[in-house]
């Protein structure tokens, strides 16, 4: 039986109801995932790869792929100069496709917004997807990547423009006020699926950690 179109896939994914049901979504999309979303014309690891080449100098390592998914991004990092990457998505079926590009020195399987398996400050910076989003991760995810970036190192994520309005931006603010980070850029908002216009814009944001 030939696979699902990716914009069902879409849908699917966005329309999961629990942790375990997007997991289990992702599995079933894994192996055919990069292509139907290059298809799509898949924004965000390019955006979120050049806000990562600008706050995060070349060679600072380790850097996390929060969300990492099949590797898109990891496939990328050495290229540009990072020499160390460690992966983690909720997705045993994405990350078994991201290691056979062997491209992250570990992965790891675990649910933004819950304690990630991580000491403080471990982290020379953190990059993030296509993570928070509809239906995936709102800003109950932040706290626990600003804990394992260590004080100088940096976030950069794509936040989807209704989780930035349902509590992202105001908590980026009442953080900033309290001195734990520093808003470095927020891009305009774009629409992360040219192949798919109808869906919500989002923007990318470049964090600080104090």
């Amino acid at each position: 039986m030939p696979n699902p179109p990716p914009v069902e896939m879409l849908d699917t994914v966005y329309a999961a109801k629990s942790a375990a049901e997007i997991a289990r979504s992702y599995d079933d999309w894994a192996d055919s995932y990069d292509a139907e979303m290059a298809s799509l014309g898949y924004r965000h690891p390019a955006i979120c790869l050049a806000l990562l080449c600008r706050h995060i100098p070349a060679g600072s390592a380790p850097i996390l792929d929060a969300g990492a998914g099949t590797g898109l991004i990891g496939e990328w990092l050495r290229i540009v100069g990072y020499p160390s990457a460690e992966a983690l998505d909720i997705s045993t079926g994405m990350l078994a496709v991201a290691r056979r590009k062997g491209v992250y020195d570990r992965l790891h399987q675990a649910a933004l917004g819950t304690r990630l398996p991580f000491d403080d400050g471990y982290f020379a910076g953190v990059v993030s997807a296509g993570v928070f989003t509809t239906g995936h991760v709102g800003v109950e995810g932040l706290e626990d990547l600003i804990r394992v970036t260590r004080p100088g190192g940096a976030l950069v994520l794509t936040v989807k423009d209704t989780v930035w309005a349902e509590g992202f931006s105001q908590r980026v603010g009442e953080l900033e006020a309290a001195g734990i980070l520093t808003l470095l850029e927020e891009t305009p908002a774009y629409v992360s699926m040219p192949g798919r216009p109808e869906t919500l814009p989002a923007r990318g944001v470049a964090l600080r950690v104090a």
